[in-house]
Order: C-alpha cells, then structure tokens, then sequence
C-alpha cells in the first residue's frame, strides 16, 4: 500500500513538472502584456518569478476532477500573481492615483453634461491640465487593477466563489451567476459604446490576445498608436462601469 501510494505520489509529481514545462511559455507572454504599460522602474524578472510562482500554484492546487481546463485556470492565476506583485510594489504614488481617479470622474461628469464621449482636449481643459499631462495620465492608467473588491466582494468566501465562476461557470451559486452576469452584460454594453477602433484594439488584444505589434499589423496603425487606443478604452470603459455604479470609486489610499 506504500508502494501504491509512493508511485501516485511521484506520477502526479511528473504531472505537475510536465505542465511546467509545457506552459512556462505562457508566462513569458502574459508578463510582457501585462507590463507593455509599466514604467522602466517596474523591474520584468520581479514579475516573471511572481508569475511563475502562479504557475506552480496552479498545478499544486488544479483538480481535473471538476472539470476545469487547466489552461483556463493556469492563466487566471498566472495574472492574479502579477497583479498581487504589482499591488505589493504599488508603483502609483497616492498622488499619481488621484489623478487617475481625477481623470475617471471627468469623463463620467462631462459624459452625462453632454450626452457624448468627451474629447482628449476637453477632458485635459476640464482637469486644467496640458495635453501631455493627460497623455501621461491616462498611459499610467492603461493598466487598470480592477479587483474584486471593485465589484462588491469583500469577503473571503465571495471571492473565491466569484474566482470559482471565472474558472468553471458551473462552480458557483445562483447569487455569484446573478453577480458576474451583470459583469459581463455591462461590460459587453460598455465595449459596444467605444469608438470603432478602441473596440477593435480591446477586442483583439483581451479576445483574440494579440500583441500590440500584431493589433497595429491588422488596423494598419503603429505599435505607439495601439498602445495610445488601448488606454484610452480602459479610461473610457472603467468610467462607463462607474457611471452605472458596478464599479466602485475607491479611495486613493
């Protein structure tokens, strides 16, 4: 019975270290879009190794008996270990993250004044700011840590069961269902609203995960410019959510 035991043991040691193996390279992928907006002084190896600690994670803690894909569920923890990594390092100043909060407010008030999405120009002379402090503004911005707490969970048990559904949509009650549905149904909404090329960049780079270089290759534009449309639909796409109130306003702490 030892024997038996022993073997299962190291199989699933075998299992673990094959798929390792087999998805470092998603770590080196999701890592680098997930920093093409991070200033230099964010250091890349910091974020691999939190990465890669997401990966071992992941095949410790994965149960194929739930029925799960484990690449759906590797890549979800994947993320989640840079964006702890980044929280820890919280490379935002309290200053830098009123202004992005500043910045999200002005496009809510000046959205609902005129009934349209406000320009570059008029949300830099509603904040009275130049347009170069908007552009660094809103660059820092493009990356956005919408965590659970943004959508309502505070508690332990809600997150895991919200963490639940994003990996297996049967692994949750009918309240979290109710919870992430109006989620997707917001955001799908939201999405809509975007100007055509916004649109296409967030489609192509969270759908159909390409990278900047390949958005550019497909709407005929530069790398720079993807990168420009892609923050500027994040700054766009949270204001909507928090204008309907999914979002929370969160403080700049």
């Amino acid at each position: 019975m030892f024997e038996t035991a022993s073997k299962r043991e190291q199989e699933r040691r075998l299992l673990r270290e094959d798929l390792i193996t087999e998805y470092l390279p998603y770590v080196k992928r999701i890592v680098n879009r997930m920093a093409i907006h991070l200033p230099p002084s964010v250091g890349i190896d910091d974020l691999t190794n939190a990465a890669i600690i997401g990966l071992i994670e992941a095949t410790e803690s994965f149960d194929p008996t739930r029925g799960n894909k484990f690449m759906t569920y590797a890549i979800f923890r994947i993320k989640g270990a840079v964006l702890s990594e980044l929280r820890t390092l919280d490379y935002h100043s309290r200053s830098n993250r009123r202004k992005i909060k500043e910045l999200e407010s002005a496009y809510v008030r000046l959205e609902h004044k005129w009934g349209r999405e406000a320009s570059e120009e008029e949300v830099a002379e509603e904040l009275g700011i130049t347009l170069d402090d908007f552009y660094e503004i809103r660059r820092m911005a493009s990356i956005s840590f919408m965590s659970l707490d943004e959508f309502g969970c505070k508690t332990k048990n809600e997150k895991e069961k919200l963490f639940g559904h994003f990996v297996n949509d049967d692994n949750c009650d009918a309240l979290t269902a109710l919870k992430l549905k109006e989620m997707e149904s917001a955001l799908a909404e939201a999405i809509g609203k975007l100007a055509e090329k916004e649109r296409a960049v967030i489609t192509l780079y969270y759908w159909e995960e390409l990278t900047m270089k390949e958005i550019g290759e497909v709407l005929g534009i530069t790398e720079s410019r993807v990168s420009q449309l892609h923050s500027q639909a994040v700054i766009h796409l949270r204001a909507k959510l928090k204008k309907i109130g999914l979002l929370a306003e969160g403080g700049d702490r």
